[in-house]
């Protein structure tokens, strides 16, 4: 049977409330919520901002594909995924990551099986931006 997954993509910083309450249920022993955030620093610069861009109806399609592996691999309940496009500011999220499992073991290894292919495999740009300028990281968050 599929596991449950919702996703969206929006504009700018993403909070995590809609990929927790899509995840939401008495079933779930364990949620784990993975928040990904822009660093201030990266590689020794400073870093201003990142600029996402996404292709949406191929994110769509890839990110059923990788839960559909993830679901399969672990025993999880459901997953949610929540983008940024556009700006996010530094100490702003980009990424939200919910994955509800009956128990934590699962609940881990899923999320951080999903948010390894959706780094090699998720039409997904970034841009990091400097002061002096700025440079794309190529596919992935």
């Amino acid at each position: 049977m599929a596991v449950p997954f919702r996703h969206r993509l929006i504009e700018g910083p993403v909070r995590g409330d809609w990929a927790r309450e899509r995840v939401a249920g008495t079933d779930a022993g364990c949620t784990v919520l993975f928040h990904g955030t822009v660093r201030g620093q990266a590689g020794g610069r400073e870093v201003l901002r990142l600029e996402y861009q996404a292709y949406p109806r191929m994110v769509a399609a890839e990110l059923e594909r990788i839960a559909a592996e993830v679901g399969g691999r672990h025993e999880v309940l459901r997953i949610a995924l929540e983008h940024a496009t556009g700006v996010v500011p530094v100490g702003e999220c980009s990424v939200v990551l919910a994955v509800a499992a009956a128990h934590r073991a699962a609940a881990f290894a899923a999320a951080a099986d999903f948010m390894d292919r959706l780094k090699e495999r998720v039409p997904i740009w970034k841009r990091e931006v400097y002061r002096d300028g700025g440079h794309w990281l190529g596919r992935g968050s």
